[in-house]
């Protein structure tokens, strides 16, 4: 007789499979409501008369209006359930998106990009706290690394659609587009999601009020460093891609489509980092599976920076920046399952603030590498090599992986 331990456990594989598919769809509109346009820095910046750090700002109010969306989002999902925040957020963002399709400037265009990050903040967050109100153990391990592969390859996979989109249209297209993604989550939310967070959940003791939630988390030094770790590594990746668009195709000479073909050779880098790390967290535990892969973040940006100072050109950039996205793919999925599995009574805001501290860093650190210069891949290396340090500062400091408790099954 198999006991039921977590309301996951008596779901069927189809259903499982059902959840992992629409749960993932929800995941992937923050990423490719950010990522999605970066094939058209350039033409953003001759339409609008602006340079490269202008237009990635633009990038960076998406990430910080993402970040601040999931601190709305996530406590109020603990307190009214799932599904209405993911439908009330996802409005916003459909409105957003649209606004940005017409924008007359740069200035308007980042307004609304604001707009549509925190609009977009609802799918990652519910997406978290749903799987956690339905798993716990090694199943959230399983269940929350094909999220994470979701998770990791829509920033990678979104400028490629992207760079296909600009093929056909120009970059207001591309807002076209995030509105009928906005539409399409609205519709699962209304037609597939369940609500999982039931009211007797949101009133239990000690976790009811937003302060108490807040408490528990912030005196988990575990899930305090681990949310540091994941910030840094987010920052690493997403200073790669605020760079790569002015790198590969001005310094480099890539036009569009071949930009794309390059970011879709990384995301294999994320799948395999994604995919063997589920497999080994069980057997070594997700803390050590962190020690190994923030050490190979580290190493790869340090050889990027060491590479294309010696005049290796795109191969001396392209092979350690492939490891540097696959070390990604194995730190994502540890830092979530460790965030979360001892804060299943306040997953959605654990979801939101681990959540929100990985995108307000990366956009607060991410537009670093446009002022510093694009003439070389220096400065981007230079950036992935401090954030990767302060991953591995945090680990060791924080985290304290012979302090983590095992995992249940």
């Amino acid at each position: 007789m198999t006991t039921v331990l977590h309301p996951g456990d008596s779901l069927t594989r189809r259903q499982r499979l059902v959840y992992v598919l629409v749960l993932g769809a929800l995941t992937a509109l923050g990423p490719f409501t950010i990522d999605l346009y970066l094939p058209a820095f350039p033409e953003l910046e001759g339409e609008f008369g602006v340079g490269s750090g202008q237009v990635q700002l633009t990038l960076t109010a998406t990430t910080l209006g993402f970040a601040v969306g999931q601190l709305l989002v996530g406590p109020w999902s603990d307190k009214v359930g799932r599904r209405t925040p993911l439908i009330v957020a996802t409005a916003v963002h459909i409105v957003a998106s649209i606004g940005a399709t017409v924008a007359p400037d740069i200035l308007v265009l980042g307004a609304f990009r604001v707009l549509q990050g925190m609009g977009a903040a609802a799918g990652v967050v519910v997406a978290m706290a749903t799987v956690r109100d339905l798993f716990g153990g090694l199943p959230l391990v399983r269940m929350l690394s094909r999220l994470a592969l979701v998770n990791g390859m829509a920033p990678i996979v979104a400028p490629v659609i992207g760079s296909q989109l600009l093929a056909v249209t120009s970059w207001r297209g591309v807002f076209v587009f995030l509105t009928a993604y906005g539409v399409a989550v609205i519709i699962a939310a209304i037609f597939l999601i369940v609500e999982t967070h039931p009211p007797a959940r949101r009133l239990e003791a000690g976790h009811s009020t937003l302060g108490q939630r807040y408490r528990s988390l912030f005196t988990d030094r575990i899930f305090v460093g681990v949310a540091l770790v994941g910030a840094m590594t987010f920052s690493g990746l997403f200073t790669y891609l605020s760079a790569s668009s002015f790198l590969f195709q001005q310094v480099y000479g890539l036009d569009a489509q071949q930009y794309g073909i390059l970011f879709a050779v990384n995301s294999l880098g994320i799948v395999a980092g994604v995919q063997i790390s589920s497999r080994l967290a069980g057997r070594f535990g997700p803390q050590w599976i962190l020690v190994a892969s923030t050490a190979v973040l580290l190493g790869s940006a340090v050889a990027i920076v060491v590479l294309d100072s010696a005049g290796a050109g795109l191969l001396g950039v392209l092979v350690p920046l492939w490891l540097f996205i696959a070390a990604v793919g194995f730190t994502l999925p540890q830092v979530q399952v460790l965030a979360l599995s001892a804060h299943g009574k306040e997953a959605g805001t654990a979801a939101s603030v681990l959540g929100a501290v990985n995108f307000g860093t990366a956009g607060l650190v991410s537009p670093v590498v446009g002022f510093l210069g694009l003439e070389t891949a220096v400065p981007m290396g230079s950036v992935m090599a401090c954030t990767s340090l302060l991953a591995i500062a945090s680990l060791w400091l924080l985290v304290r992986p012979r302090t983590v408790p095992a995992l249940g099954r």
